[in-house]
This record gives structure tokens, C-alpha cells and sequence, in this order.
């Protein structure tokens, strides 16, 4: 795009990557911490207004800019800290306890204290409806008791629901018909099953669904906030565009929770491929190790692909790169627990830095 500027940043949890595309085809780097508030609101778009001379306090010209394209950690590390948007889970009567139940696995099989991993969700609303396998009527869904459920988790200050019925994946007439009622209700994000993840079994499909319900408020208020100092950048392509853990890209306002666990190790990946092949190799072993975690991944003529992942204890179903991710990094902080000396999983992440 002969005129303009184009970006590829990976955010990572410690360090910020900015490559760029000048006007005249020459290409340049620029790193920075990915949080240093006292400096700058956000990495990103700081590394954006270096390379292209912009002084602090000055409109960012994104008329000089063709394209945006991106990997964040922001939805990793919301998910790793546990710092989501409360959600509801709107769930079939007599299936509350579902998800807490999983598929009753054990991770350790010998150990006799089994820790029941966290719910994401809050609060829990059960609600008189029920479709059977094949489309028939069990029950018909009790709208104004819904109506009354919602009102009061909304009233108790939830704003983002989850709305997992039986067979909803198949028969999505009472999801659609509660959606409705949590969206005049007021609650800003309504994740439904049947659009999140419209796949069999109720479990998986549900712990998808709570995580797209937990993550998105999240991550739209980041690509919001990314976007606004873009106002005015159009390019063919998108403009702003984002990495999804599957590996490829989607427009900005099409960037989900779900979608975005693995966005900047997913990145790395289809990164290692298309340089290992240039250079001629076709079977590879990727390691990125960066400041807070370390990345591996395997390619061996085509890219691997896991439907079913757990990630930070988390059970998921979603499209995404099958990546083998170890909790420690240049940055991870040794300690003795008074038995051996062990490695992270905290990082000294960008402040106070590795």
C-alpha cells in the first residue's frame, strides 16, 4: 500500500514487538515494555506513535497508517488472573451444577485431596425449559421467571451472561428467546451456545461459553481502546485486525473471547512456518521463549490444530494451534518453598521486569 505505514505487534506479558513497513518498503523494529504506565497507557499504540515521530499529547495521524495487524495476551493473562467480567450462567433447570461436575476427571489419579478447579461464572440461574434430543417439546420455557432471574443479577451489579440450555446447540429457540429478554434487561454481553460453540455435549459447550462470556468484555474494551486512536485508518484488509488462536486473522469488531487465548503464541507459529520454509525446511520444532512463559509447537508439513484444550485450568472447545505452553520464562521468579527450588509461575512480567 504505497504511501502508508504497516504494523505487526505481538504483546506479550513482558515486552511489546513492534515491525513495521515504511512508506518506501524499508522495514524496522521497535521494543517496549508491555506495561509502563507511568509512561505511556498502552503498548501498542506507543510503539506505533515511535516509529512513526509522534510526540506525547499530539493526534495519532492513522490516515498514515494501511494496517494494523495484531497478537495480544490480554484475554491469556485475564484468564490467568482470574480477572474477567463477573458472569451469570443461564442454564437448563436442573443442570446448575453441570459444568462444576465436568466430566469427572481426575488430573492426578493418586492424589486424595482433588481441588475442584474455579467456576469463571458467579452466580448460577436455572430456568424452566427443556427441548428433547430430536426437537420436542419437554417443557416450555417459563419466560417471566427468567425475566425475574435476570432483573435480580442484574440489580446485584452482573452484566455479562452466559446462556447454555440442552440441545440449544440444535434447537436454539429458547437461548434466542432469553437473549432477548438479558439484552432488554440491559446485560452488555449475552454469549449464547449455540453461536459460541454449536457442537454436542452440553459440558464443553458450556465451559466454551462461560469463558467467551468472562473474556469478551475484557478484550473489547482493549480493541476499543486500540481502535479509537486509529479512527480514520482504512486500508484494504480491515485496517485493525487481530490474531485468533486458530492462527488466522479477523477484523477487530469480530475479535471474541473464545478466540483469543492463544492469539500471540498462534502467531509465532504460522511466524516459524512461513520463515522456516522460505529457508527451505519443511519439518520444525518452534520454542519461543519470552519473558513470562515459554511456547512450543511442532510442524511437520501441516499446521496441528487441538479442538479441546484446558488452559489455565480451564476446559475449552474452540479451533486453535496445538501449543505446549510452560508457565516459566526469562522473567519467571526463582524461590525456595522449603523443600526445592522452583521456577514461576510468576513472572516479574514488564514492572519491575526480568
Amino acid at each position: 500500500m504505497p504511501g502508508r505505514w504497516q504494523f505487526w505487534i505481538d504483546r506479550g506479558g513482558t515486552f511489546t514487538d513492534v515491525v513495521a513497513r515504511r512508506p518506501d518498503g524499508q522495514v524496522v523494529t521497535h521494543k517496549l515494555l508491555s506495561e509502563n504506565p507511568d509512561q505511556y497507557p498502552d503498548a501498542a499504540i506507543e510503539g506505533i506513535r515511535r516509529l512513526l515521530g509522534v510526540q506525547p499529547g499530539e493526534r495519532l495521524p492513522a490516515e498514515r497508517i494501511a494496517a494494523v495487524k495484531m497478537g495480544t495476551t490480554v484475554a491469556t493473562n485475564a484468564l490467568l488472573e482470574r480477572r474477567g467480567e463477573p458472569t451469570l450462567l443461564v442454564v437448563t433447570r436442573g443442570f446448575g451444577d453441570a459444568l462444576r461436575i465436568g466430566y469427572q476427571t481426575r488430573p492426578d489419579l493418586f492424589a486424595l485431596d482433588i481441588e475442584l478447579p474455579e467456576m469463571l461464572y458467579a452466580a448460577v440461574l436455572e430456568v424452566d425449559e427443556r427441548i428433547g434430543a430430536r426437537g420436542e417439546p419437554v417443557r416450555p420455557l417459563d419466560r417471566e421467571q427468567a425475566r425475574r432471574g435476570l432483573q435480580q443479577a442484574f440489580d446485584r451489579g452482573l452484566r455479562s451472561v452466559a446462556i447454555v440450555f440442552m440441545h440449544g446447540y440444535r434447537y436454539p429457540v429458547h437461548e434466542q428467546a432469553v437473549a432477548a429478554i438479558a439484552r432488554e434487561t440491559g446485560f452488555t454481553q449475552v454469549s449464547v451456545s449455540h453461536a459460541v460453540s454449536p457442537l454436542l455435549k452440553l459440558v464443553g459447550r458450556g465451559d466454551t461459553t462461560v469463558v467467551d462470556a468472562y473474556l469478551s468484555p475484557i478484550l473489547r474494551r482493549y480493541v476499543d481502546r486500540v481502535a479509537a486512536q486509529l479512527q480514520g485508518m482504512t486500508g484494504e484488509g480491515g485496517g485493525l485486525m487481530f490474531m485468533q488462536s486458530n492462527g488466522g486473522l479477523t477484523d477487530a469488531h469480530r475479535f471474541q473471547g473464545k478466540d483469543a487465548i492463544l492469539s500471540g503464541p498462534a502467531g509465532g507459529v504460522v511466524g516459524m512456518v512461513r520463515t522456516a520454509r522460505a529457508a527451505g525446511f519443511e519439518r520444525l520444532i518452534g520454542f519461543d521463549m519470552g519473558g513470562t512463559s515459554t511456547d512450543v509447537s511442532h510442524y511437520a508439513g501441516e499446521y496441528e490444530r487441538a479442538f479441546e484444550t484446558e488452559v489455565a485450568g480451564v476446559r475449552l472447545r474452540a479451533p486453535m494451534m496445538l501449543i505446549h505452553t510452560v508457565a516459566a520464562g526469562g522473567g519467571s521468579i526463582l524461590r525456595f518453598d522449603g523443600f526445592r527450588y522452583r521456577v514461576g509461575p510468576e513472572s516479574a512480567g514488564a514492572s519491575p521486569g526480568p
